[in-house]
């Protein structure tokens, strides 16, 4: 059981650092005037989303595993009307990456089965969790490549 467990944790480390370096790598073709827009009406900028994946690791890992005493105010996370700069938003993403890091790091083979509850989970256990959380990164990325995409296309008009 040893194995299974030092495999799990060490994907796991690898899909959320990995998922963080594509962040990045996106956010860098999006120039600070775009961070925070929209290009539509509808949707999130990328910035937005960058916030929200913040809270979201930060809840649902930090807060209920790693006990960091964390409060999410997820409102805010989609309409802060003085959000920090993209370099500063993309420093908080990696901070939260870190912290997933370190937690994932320390669930002993038992952690992974142990019970788990929060606000707007239906998660029964720690590693259903956080397969979850690596999911919903995956799905903002796939936002964020669109975004990247169709603010690349407006900009070459």
């Amino acid at each position: 059981m040893k194995d299974l467990h030092s495999t799990l944790s060490s994907v796991l480390v690898e899909c959320f650092t990995s998922n963080a370096a594509r962040i990045h790598e996106l956010a860098a073709g999006i120039p600070e005037q775009h961070f925070w827009k929209k290009p539509y009406v509808y949707g999130n900028s990328f910035g937005h989303l960058v916030l929200h994946l913040t809270g979201n690791l930060n809840y649902y890992i930090g807060a209920q595993i790693a006990r960091t005493g964390y409060i999410r105010d997820r409102p805010k996370e989609f309409n802060d009307p003085n959000p920090p700069s993209k370099q500063e938003s993309l420093r908080h993403l990696d901070d939260a990456i870190a912290m997933v890091t370190r937690t994932l790091h320390s669930q002993t083979a038992d952690d992974w089965a142990a019970p788990y509850s929060a606000v707007g989970s239906a998660c029964a256990n720690r590693l259903a969790m956080i397969f979850q959380c690596a999911a919903h990164m995956q799905h903002h990325i796939g936002q964020m490549i669109y975004l990247n995409a169709e603010w690349n296309r407006i900009d070459s008009k």
